[in-house]
């Protein structure tokens, strides 16, 4: 037997609304599919377009962009290389075709889905490699200058830069001059936005004497009108610099310091220490201490000595001067006024000449102008003295010697029966005189000689 079933119509009003929630969702997922394919299909030209209009918006020039891949499996990722910002005419005239104010090998950077459809789209961090910045001569700075003079707000906002690999030219129009570069390992920047300073880290290799430089610091506000008063304070490291790769000279530097000013003028306060420093005409390692304050002009890279303060042994030393970057021969053309007047004779001996022990002891004061034109052969062969000096107290190491000159002395005073004798007391010698040094040979346009009597 069979019993039918009449169902209730607030049963087939439920059935029907299950139905078309069903259908809805349907719908919906249908149309999430289509938006999520409409947003990999739309996130490229996109974020191409905001990148191009963010960085032609903030540096007012021409934007090259070569790659550009965009994908959304995991948020965005977007990645890209030849990128090439130009200014108004050509920022390196040493090298050959128009050259980028700014280009970079390759950058990538992440972020969220969302922030695709945000203004402006927010990125933590972006990662370059290859980057070149081309500063141009002081008479076309102009352009760098009129960067981001016409920028509204920025499509895009990024917290920090990481840069690998970086590349800094300062051009001139100098001819005696070459760009001024700085290869940069590594490079961190963080809070970069008009107006305001942005900090910093950099590691860089310096080319010679080949050493490891660590930085950190801030740099900014960017001074549109006047680059070189734009502002910059921080401190550095200078590790494991091998002096030998300066022909003529050796052993491993290290100093630190701090640095603070303007980009044209930048005061630095820092020492050194060398414990095992030897010029190679001797041969004979000596601990080296130095202490500076120096004014450097980061636009050229010449700096002002005033004044480095030097100790080795039982000996010091001040010197004031300056050394300049020249273009032919390359390298750097140094000219310091020394003055030495707490040294020992066997002190100097020892660091320049191979004999040992020194010949002679005793204090000495010393003043000479030191010159070292730049250029590839030895220091030794480069280097020019011109100066005076005054052994106040001299005495020979060699007995022959000094017993001579004891001899020498006691007889002039009417002693010739003690200087048969030999005594064993040594008399003070006296000398002073001028002196040069030129192409590794010493000469002397005055001697003066004194004994007592």
């Amino acid at each position: 037997m069979q019993v039918s079933q009449t169902r209730s119509p607030t049963e087939l009003r439920r059935g029907r609304l299950w139905r078309w929630i069903g259908i809805l969702a349907l719908i919906l997922f249908a149309g999430a599919a289509i938006a999520v394919r409409f947003v990999i299909d739309r996130a490229q030209p996109i974020l191409r377009a905001r990148v191009i209009s963010t960085l032609s918006d903030r540096f007012n020039g021409r934007v090259e962009l070569t790659n550009f891949q965009v994908s959304v499996i995991n948020g965005i990722e977007v990645s890209g290389g030849g990128l090439k910002l130009f200014g108004e005419s050509d920022s390196n005239p040493h090298e050959p075709g128009i050259q980028p104010l700014i280009s970079l090998r390759e950058f990538r950077f992440q972020s969220s889905l969302r922030s695709l459809f945000r203004f402006p789209m927010h990125v933590e961090t972006v990662y370059v490699d290859g980057m070149e910045l081309n500063i141009p001569p002081k008479q076309d700075r102009q352009q760098v200058t009129n960067m981001g003079a016409k920028a509204q707000k920025m499509s895009i906002y990024v917290d920090q830069f990481v840069c690998k690999d970086t590349k800094l030219v300062i051009n001139t129009s100098n001819p005696d001059k070459p760009p001024l570069e700085f290869a940069i390992a590594d490079l961190k920047m963080k809070d970069i936005g008009p107006g305001q300073a942005f900090q910093f880290t950099a590691s860089l290799i310096n080319p010679k004497p080949v050493g490891n430089i660590q930085s950190s610091g801030l740099f900014g506000p960017w001074q549109v009108g006047s680059p070189r008063d734009t502002p910059v304070q921080g401190n550095y490291s200078f590790d494991n610099a091998d002096l030998s790769t300066i022909k003529g000279i050796g052993g491993i530097l290290s100093s630190t310091g701090q640095y603070s000013g303007t980009l044209g003028n930048i005061a630095v306060h820092g020492q050194t220490d060398t414990p095992d420093f030897r010029i190679a005409t001797s041969g004979h390692a000596v601990p080296l201490h130095t202490e500076f304050h120096a004014i450097v002009d980061g636009t050229s890279g010449d700096t002002y000595l005033r004044p480095v303060k030097a100790t080795f042994l039982h000996s010091s030393f001040t010197a004031n001067g300056s050394v300049v970057r020249m273009k032919t021969p390359k390298g750097h053309d140094i000219e310091l006024d020394v003055v030495l007047d707490r040294a020992r004779i066997e002190d100097l001996l020892k660091l320049g000449v191979r004999t040992d022990p020194p010949v002679v002891t005793g204090p000495v004061e010393m003043k000479t102008r030191l010159s070292l034109a730049p250029g590839d052969a030895s220091v030794t062969d480069r280097l020019k003295l011109a100066g005076s000096f005054h052994v106040l107290d001299a005495h020979f190491t060699n007995e022959k010697v000094q017993g001579k000159l004891n001899s020498l002395s006691l007889r002039s005073q009417g002693k010739p029966k003690e200087a048969k004798e030999h005594t064993d007391e040594d008399v003070p010698v006296d000398l002073q005189g001028a002196f040069a040094l030129k192409d590794g040979l010493l000469s002397f346009s005055s001697l003066h000689f004194l004994v007592p009597g």
